[in-house]
């Protein structure tokens, strides 16, 4: 069986462009011309990416995202926006999206930009293929049940805050600049997308400095880059 996308596009001939593209590289695709309709298909169908145009009728592809993101922290989503400022995009990578693209965009890199993350999301699911969980004391990042947990309570993170914070974890200290944390965990680098790193970094502390005891782990190296550290003595 077929991979499968969900389109959710309001420019007919977009996502007639959109949906050719994909079916042609193997997926198997499908349409809503609406956000009301989008939501109604992302909520009771399976699909492995979800692709969302955010300026909607009825639904925006922002409300879509959250609403999926409640109930399903691992599909990859996908962002196409015709908002070029940095509050837009900040706000869909904080309502848990995994990338998005500013119209008008080459569909090549589209396609690209899906085949990457449907690439790390199925090698993420793949359970055989996984390394040995990170733990340090009380603090565990475990790749096979794709959990994140501190004293037996559960971190809830998104597929990509994940894979962020678990490829940090397995270099520890080793710092890391925002065009390769995107080369090694989105699997691309495209000049002008390094502040999708920012985005995800700054979520995923949030999350993880929501429970006070927990020593901090993701480093800022000003001018830089990023690492981890499990820091004892910052409790």
């Amino acid at each position: 069986m077929s991979l499968q996308v969900l389109i959710v596009e309001d420019e007919v001939d977009l996502a007639n462009l959109i949906e050719i593209t994909l079916t042609d590289a193997g997926y198997g695709v499908k349409k809503a011309n609406c956000g009301a309709r989008g939501l109604q298909l992302a909520l009771n169908q399976h699909f492995d990416l979800l692709l969302l145009d955010v300026m909607l009728p009825k639904v925006d592809g922002l409300e879509i995202c959250r609403r999926v993101r409640e109930r399903d922290p691992i599909v990859p989503i996908m962002l196409l926006t015709a908002r070029n400022t940095e509050t837009d995009r900040v706000m869909g990578l904080n309502l848990g999206a995994d990338d998005y693209l500013t119209k008008p965009f080459s569909i090549r890199e589209l396609a690209a930009r899906v085949a990457a993350l449907i690439r790390r999301s199925t090698l993420n699911n793949a359970v055989t293929s996984q390394p040995s969980a990170i733990v340090h004391r009380d603090f565990t990042i475990d790749p096979v049940t794709h959990k994140t947990q501190f004293k037996q309570h559960a971190i809830e993170l998104t597929a990509t805050e994940f894979e962020l914070l678990y490829f940090l974890a397995q270099h520890p200290t080793q710092v890391f600049n925002r065009s390769q944390l995107l080369d090694s965990v989105w699997g691309y680098h495209h000049i002008g997308y390094e502040h999708t790193v920012n985005s995800h970094i700054n979520r995923l502390r949030a999350k993880l400095e929501y429970h006070q005891n927990l020593p901090k782990l993701v480093h800022t190296i000003w001018g830089v880059g990023y690492k981890f550290e499990y820091l004892q003595n910052e409790q």
